[in-house]
């Protein structure tokens, strides 16, 4: 039986594109450089801020200016982060199902961990998380499988959060992890790790990609998950 999910979130539980390409072109365009559409962009995310900014801008900007961008994207997006950014179809119906029937939810993504408490809280009020952890300075990304042991460690070192004595922690092993995403990142993350890879199919990558990063499921909607969790 699956005990946790851990999610990818953007293309996965959020639809940030659109911010996020707005944002980016924001500064572009500010800076004299060019801008991208919303295709290109679902090519640029998925692997932190720092690979957007260096997918989106010429290859041979200085540190300098580059720093100076990087800033300002982070400023911008932090204000506008929400003007279009929705979960997707299904996806809150389906946390609230998982939650209720007792199965913890987790989320490893490479977006800075110092906007996720805003966009947590935001767009998932109903759901208690077992971790959400991003970005952070010094720390490794996806697809490192350290942020899927990180939330591993956090959950046995916190069983208070979810109702159980500290005796009797939630009996989390390999075999009764879902990872769940939208990018070959994804898949190669949960690969790292040793746990079972779910390809979303409603992201922003393709169905190609994430069958050439050997899924072991694939899914065509958030709800889907409930039936695979029960088989």
């Amino acid at each position: 039986m699956i005990k946790l999910i851990i999610f990818d979130l953007d293309g996965t539980l959020l639809n940030t594109i659109e911010d996020l390409a707005d944002c980016t072109n924001f500064v572009l365009q500010k800076y004299g450089f060019q801008t991208h559409t919303i295709n290109n962009y679902q090519y640029f995310v998925g692997s932190g801020v720092d690979v957007l900014l260096q997918k989106a801008l010429p290859k041979d900007i200085s540190k300098q200016m580059y720093s100076v961008i990087r800033d300002e994207f982070m400023k911008h997006y932090e204000i506008h982060k929400e003007n279009k950014t929705a979960p997707f179809d299904g996806m809150v119906e389906t946390l609230e199902y998982l939650q209720k029937k007792g199965i913890l939810l987790a989320v490893a993504t490479n977006k800075p961990q110092m906007l996720l408490p805003d966009l947590m809280h935001h767009y998932f009020p109903t759901i208690k998380w077992a971790a959400v952890f991003g970005n952070r300075k010094g720390l490794p990304v996806k697809p490192n499988p350290q942020i899927v042991l990180e939330i591993l460690e956090h959950i046995q070192n916190n069983t208070s959060m979810y109702d159980i004595t500290p005796s009797s922690p939630p009996v989390i092993n390999k075999e009764n992890i879902l990872f769940v995403g939208d990018t070959d990142v994804d898949m190669e993350t949960a690969k790292n790790a040793g746990i079972t890879k779910v390809g979303a199919l409603w992201g922003f990558r393709t169905k190609e990609e994430l069958e050439n990063a050997h899924a072991d499921y694939l899914i065509n909607t958030p709800k889907e998950l409930i039936k695979l969790v029960s088989d």
